[in-house]
């Protein structure tokens, strides 16, 4: 079964790429305005999770157990939302690549603190050697793929 998660994670991935695209799209065909962009994005996804949670039902619960919560566990929305506007507007400035590969760095570099420590209630799972070593590379790896053909200019001269 976890084989099947990792599958569903890569096309979440693949969801993100895709949804910058578009977004960046949308942001055009309202005349460049990012802000705008960003707004009818979240407001087309909160409405397909409206719609879905009124079909599966318990919404109401749901609702009247916001009050109870913390309230910074409701700044995963401000979160998400920052990061939608940020990806509209950095894509056409610094590409795609560069700025998904940095978001990666990003994630992996808080995740592997929020899992170590247990951060924000979190399970806690400790971070091993290896697990760092192989973050590393892959945070090489985004330093080749984003300046490797900088760096062959450089030492072929």
């Amino acid at each position: 079964m976890s084989a099947f998660y990792y599958l569903l994670a890569i096309c979440a991935g693949l969801g993100i790429t895709l949804q910058t695209t578009l977004n960046g799209q949308l942001a055009k065909g309202v005349g460049g305005d990012s802000v705008a962009a960003a707004l009818f994005s979240f407001t087309a996804g909160a409405v397909c999770l409206g719609v879905y949670s009124l079909m599966r039902g318990g919404i109401v619960a749901s609702l009247v157990a916001i009050p109870s919560q913390p309230w910074w566990s409701l700044l995963g929305g401000l979160l998400g939302a920052s990061a939608l506007l940020s990806y509209v507007v950095l894509a056409p400035k610094i590409g795609l690549s560069a700025l998904l590969g940095l978001a990666i760095a990003g994630q992996i570099t808080s995740s592997l603190a929020i899992d170590h420590f247990g951060l924000l209630g979190s399970v806690e799972r400790p971070v091993s050697l290896i697990k760092l070593g192989g973050s590393l590379v892959m945070v090489a790896g985004l330093g080749i793929a984003l300046f490797g053909d900088r760096l062959v200019a450089v030492f072929s001269s």
